[in-house]
C-alpha cells in the first residue's frame, strides 16, 4: 500500500502526467518522472485511471482524485470520438517537433496566466525539456482551491488550442475500448461522475453493435464506421471485465447479459480444453503455424489474465463455477512462474489473489439502493462483486427482496448469505 501510494503521488506530480489537460504521456525518461515521450495512449491512461482510482479510494487523498477525474476527462474531450468509442493515441510530435505541444517558454506562462502567474506557480513548477519548460506539480497542491486550480488550468487550456495539435490515431480497438468503458464505469461509480458512466455505456453500445460480424463475433478495429479484423483474445477478455464494472456501476442487466455472452463465446472459441488456458486467437481463425497463448502482463494485460479475472467474478456473479474451472486452468500454466516475476504478471496475480481469499458477493434489493450502494462503490474492496436491481437474468438477484418496505443487502460466500441488512453501517460492518 505505502509503496503504491507512494509511486502514484511520484507520477502524478511529474511531467509524465499532463498538469493542463489531464492524462498521461507513454513513458517517462528519467528516474523523476519529470521528461516524458509525450506520446498518449489509450491503454496506459485507461489502466491509470483504474489505478488512480484506486488509490484514492484507499487513501482518500484529493490529489489522487484530481488525477483520476482528469485522465477521464482528457480521455473524453480528445479520445472519444463522435459516435463514442475511444480512439487510441495521440503522437508526441506537433509540427515536426517532440513535446511542442506541450512544453511553454516563461513569457508563453505569463502570457497565459496573467494575474494568476504568481499563484499558479506556487503549485505547478518547471521541469526542464530541451530549453523549454515541462510544466511539474512540485509545489504545493493545497496552496490553490480547487476552483483556483481549475481557471488556471483553463487559461493555459486556451493557450494550447492555439497550437497545432498532434496527429490522433483513430483507429478504435475493441480491447483497449474494453479497458477505458471499465475504468470509466469504475471511476464514476465512485466518484459519483454519471458522466463518466454515461460515455462508458456509450462505447460499449458502439462495440457491442458496430464492431460484430452479423453471426456476432466480435471484430479487432473501427474507423468509427466500418469494423475489420478478426477480434483476439484480449478483445473478448478486455470487454468481459468493462462491461462487468459497466454492469455493477449501473445495475442495468443488458450489461451482464452482454457480459456473460462474451465469456461464453470467449470459451467456445479462444479455450483450450485439452491444456487450458486460452489460445490468443479463435477456432475459425485464418489458418496459422500455431495457435500461441500470451500469458505475460506486459505491458498490458495479458489475454489470459484478464480473461482469468472475469470469468472469476462472472461466477461469483452467477454461481456457475465452471467459469471458475475455466480460470483456473489459466492459473495452472503460469501458477509456478508468477509469484516469482511479479513484473511480469501483476493482472494474474490480481486474478488469482481474487481466486485464492474469500470473495463476498453484495446483492441489493428494493427501490432506493444509493446508500448501500455507496459502501460498495466508494472504498477499494477487490474481493466484492455487486448486484442490483432490477435484477433480471442475473443469479444472484434471484430471491432477494426488500425487508419490511426498506432497501436491503444480501452479503453471500458462495451464495450462502448472512441475513439481509437495510443499514448501511452494518453493511460496511459485514463487509471485509
Amino acid at each position: 500500500r505505502s509503496m503504491t501510494l507512494e509511486t502514484l503521488r511520484k507520477m502524478a506530480i511529474g511531467g509524465i502526467h499532463d498538469q493542463v489537460g489531464g492524462g498521461f504521456s507513454r513513458y517517462a525518461v528519467d528516474r523523476t518522472w519529470t521528461v516524458p515521450h509525450f506520446e498518449k495512449m489509450l491503454y496506459d491512461n485507461a489502466l491509470l485511471l483504474s489505478a488512480y482510482t484506486h488509490g484514492y479510494q484507499l487513501s482518500g487523498e484529493p490529489m489522487l482524485r484530481d488525477t483520476a477525474t482528469g485522465i477521464a476527462d482528457w480521455a473524453l474531450r480528445e479520445l472519444r470520438g463522435p459516435e463514442g468509442a475511444f480512439m487510441s493515441a495521440l503522437d508526441a510530435d506537433s509540427d515536426g517537433v517532440e513535446g511542442l505541444f506541450y512544453t511553454w517558454t516563461e513569457p508563453e506562462l505569463q502570457a497565459a496566466l496573467g494575474d494568476l502567474y504568481e499563484t499558479a506557480t506556487r503549485w505547478l513548477t518547471p521541469g526542464s525539456f530541451e530549453g523549454r519548460i515541462v510544466l511539474e506539480a512540485r509545489g504545493d497542491f493545497d496552496a490553490l482551491t480547487v476552483a483556483e486550480r481549475q481557471t488556471v488550468r483553463q487559461r493555459l487550456l486556451d493557450a494550447r488550442t492555439t497550437r497545432v495539435r498532434p496527429q490522433t490515431d483513430t483507429k478504435r480497438l475493441t480491447a483497449w475500448n474494453g479497458l477505458m468503458i471499465g475504468a470509466l464505469a469504475r471511476a464514476g461509480s465512485a466518484f459519483e461522475r454519471p458522466d463518466f458512466t454515461d460515455a462508458a455505456q456509450l462505447a460499449a453500445r458502439f462495440v457491442l453493435t458496430s464492431m460484430r460480424t452479423p453471426e456476432g463475433h466480435l471484430l479487432r478495429s473501427s474507423d468509427g464506421e466500418r469494423a475489420k479484423l478478426n477480434g483476439y483474445l484480449e478483445d473478448h477478455a478486455f470487454l468481459l471485465e468493462g462491461l462487468l464494472g459497466l454492469y455493477e456501476a449501473t445495475f442495468d442487466p443488458d450489461w451482464f447479459g452482454a457480459a456473460r455472452e462474451i465469456a461464453d463465446a470467449m470459451i467456445v472459441r479462444f479455450g483450450d480444453d485439452q491444456n487450458g488456458g486460452f489460445f490468443s486467437t479463435s477456432s475459425d481463425h485464418e489458418q496459422l503455424l500455431t495457435r500461441r497463448k500470451d500469458l505475460e502482463d506486459n505491458p498490458i494485460p495479458s489475454g489470459n489474465s484478464s480473461a482469468a479475472l472475469g470469468l472469476l467474478r462472472l461466477a461469483a456473479l452467477t454461481g456457475d463455477y465452471s467459469y471458475e474451472e475455466r480460470a483456473a486452468g489459466v492459473f495452472a500454466l503460469v501458477g509456478d512462474v508468477a509469484p516469482r516475476n511479479a513484473h511480469a504478471f501483476g493482472h494474474l496475480l490480481t486474478a488469482l489473489d481474487f481466486h485464492l481469499l474469500p470473495t463476498q458477493e453484495v446483492a441489493l434489493a428494493g427501490d432506493d439502493v444509493a446508500a448501500l450502494a455507496a459502501v460498495v462503490r466508494h472504498h477499494f474492496r477487490p474481493h466484492v462483486v455487486l448486484a442490483g436491481p432490477p435484477g433480471d437474468g442475473v443469479p444472484l438477484m434471484q430471491g432477494r427482496t426488500p425487508v419490511a418496505g426498506q432497501a436491503a443487502a444480501y452479503v453471500c460466500e458462495r451464495f450462502a448469505c448472512l441475513q439481509p441488512m437495510t443499514d448501511a453501517d452494518a453493511l460496511s460492518a459485514a463487509l471485509h
